[in-house]
């Protein structure tokens, strides 16, 4: 009798187009490619761009001087989604929290983070002459600030809860169904108070719903799947009550990936936010392709807290990139860093190679700046550390400069939003 031939179950490796894939879809890429991009620009190779590195130290100066004027104490807290819903005087998540009084840490975290998760995934530019009036306090805001209380009202009303008896969370069967009236409503939008990108905001509801459903190992609670089960899923991954940073973010890139729209692939992987750039590229797969991720970035920054608040430390914050946003990229063009060859004549696609050379400088140039701000406040990184930076900030400082140099108070640079980048 024959010998049974023996069965190699060693797995196959993976493509080199899945490999670049899941290398692009990591912080580490983020700050790689946005780096080689903006080589591109400081060597003076950039059609679009010019850098002048002498302008930094006033940057720098004009963040450090508006930090310790928002926080004297310098006491600075990390710039998540939690701080648009607090003014002074009123911490909005936290009265909500004292008369909910959820019976666990876990159960607080997780509703924590069904609020964080949608609010972020709400709040891709509004545009200019969006506002929305707070009925509590008749404060009115535009902007990352109005998006912020009109999602949170929603939050609080109910809206994206399908059980009666606990309103205070979000889950997909309250989130595939709000429908274009209640999302209006919501945000107040009408002819007159135009709110950009509306329809791919609600549409990002529906596919955050799907995107729940599809993955119950990140999403899964004790009933229907919710935003806020990757909380729990986080958790689980700390060692000895430890979680690494990034981990947020690859998992946030995991679970989140589906629900954007159809964009680069590369081995039939989603990149989400991630666009091609001619400069670069040496023919091998993805190497053209720079990835900034900013709204997931920003909601890995908006986890933090409910992972505190589940007992869990979330270490090493600086190997999570900066934000490649409007703001803080206007902060180095009004700052006079980054000069245009030819401003555009009209708004530019978030995939044209001015904007991916922007972003890309954005990131790379705010880690620049992070040292010198922490020079000029005399505090360490630990103290400091690049999210803070922001919060105190690159963010308050771009756009106080853009209040300065045109009374819109738009970018410098006008893009097409569809609601689902910035």
């Amino acid at each position: 009798m024959s010998e049974r031939p023996e069965i190699d179950d060693t797995p196959e490796p993976d493509s080199p187009e899945i490999e670049a894939a899941r290398h692009l879809l990591s912080a580490e890429a983020v700050r790689e490619r946005s780096a080689a991009l903006f080589a591109h620009i400081e060597a003076g190779k950039s059609e679009h761009f010019r850098f002048d590195a002498a302008a930094l130290p006033a940057i720098a100066d004009r963040v450090a001087a508006v930090t310790r004027e928002r926080y004297p104490d310098l006491a600075v807290p990390l710039h998540a989604r939690f701080r648009h819903f607090e003014s002074p005087g009123l911490d909005r998540f936290a009265s909500l929290a004292a008369a909910r009084e959820w019976a666990t840490p876990q159960e607080a975290a997780r509703a924590m983070g069904d609020l964080a998760i949608v609010s972020v995934l709400l709040d891709a530019g509004a545009g200019p002459t969006w506002r929305y009036r707070e009925a509590a306090t008749g404060e009115v805001a535009g902007r990352s600030e109005g998006l912020a209380l009109a999602s949170f009202a929603m939050f609080a009303s109910g809206a994206f809860s399908a059980v009666p008896a606990d309103p205070l969370r979000a889950d997909a069967a309250a989130l595939e169904i709000v429908g274009e009236e209640e999302f209006a409503d919501g945000f107040q939008i009408s002819a007159d108070n135009p709110l950009e990108g509306a329809e791919g905001r609600r549409a990002l509801l529906a596919s955050l719903a799907a995107a729940t459903r599809a993955a119950p190992d990140l999403f899964a609670t004790e009933d229907d799947p919710r935003p806020g089960g990757l909380i729990d899923a986080l958790a689980a991954e700390a060692v000895d009550g430890e979680l690494p940073a990034t981990m947020i973010l690859a998992m946030v890139l995991e679970g989140l990936a589906p629900i954007w729209p159809s964009r680069l692939e590369l081995g039939g992987i989603a990149l989400g936010d991630a666009w091609r750039h001619p400069a670069l590229g040496d023919g091998t797969p993805g190497s053209d392709i720079v990835p900034f991720h900013k709204l997931s970035s920003w909601l890995s920054y908006s986890l933090v807290e409910p992972l505190v608040i589940r007992g869990i430390d979330v270490v090493d914050l600086d190997a999570l990139p900066g934000l490649a946003e409007y703001r803080n990229g206007g902060l180095f063009v009004d700052g006079r860093a980054l000069s245009l060859v030819a401003p555009p004549a009209a708004p530019l696609p978030v995939d044209h190679p001015l904007i991916v050379e922007w972003r890309a400088a954005t990131v790379t140039l705010l880690d620049r700046l992070a040292p010198m701000v922490r020079e000029r406040l005399d505090a360490p990184p630990e103290a400091l550390p690049l999210a803070a930076i922001l919060e105190g900030g690159t963010w308050a400082t771009g756009r106080l400069l853009a209040a300065e140099a045109r009374p819109d108070r738009t970018p410098p640079i006008a893009i097409i939003s569809d609601g689902t980048v910035f």
